[in-house]
């Protein structure tokens, strides 16, 4: 189960698949180091977004506890933070970069 989360978007230049898609979801488990890479298209709605997070780690590790996130607008969204709250899971965000 996974029980404290961390999640990024990466999208450095990836090419686009036959799908679509253009980005990769990257979901860290924080205490195994376990990982799922998840390709996504960069405009993908937040709901969408929930309903592949439903379907890729809900459904695999049960709800997590908490979730540490960059600050993508996505998750910092009042639906992203909505739908942890209704979850039960705590959400964290990393610190802003500061050169």
């Amino acid at each position: 189960m996974y029980h404290d989360l961390k999640q990024y978007f990466w999208w450095s230049g990836l090419p686009q698949t036959q799908r679509r898609h253009d980005a990769i979801w990257v979901v860290v488990d924080r205490l195994t180091k376990s990982a799922h890479f998840l390709p996504i298209r960069k405009d993908y709605s937040v709901s969408r977004l929930a309903e592949i997070f439903q379907q890729e780690i809900v459904r695999l590790h049960d709800t997590p506890s908490a979730i540490v996130s960059d600050r993508d607008p996505r998750f910092a969204s009042r639906f992203w933070k909505g739908l942890q709250k209704a979850w039960g899971t705590r959400l964290k965000f990393s610190t802003a970069f500061h050169p």
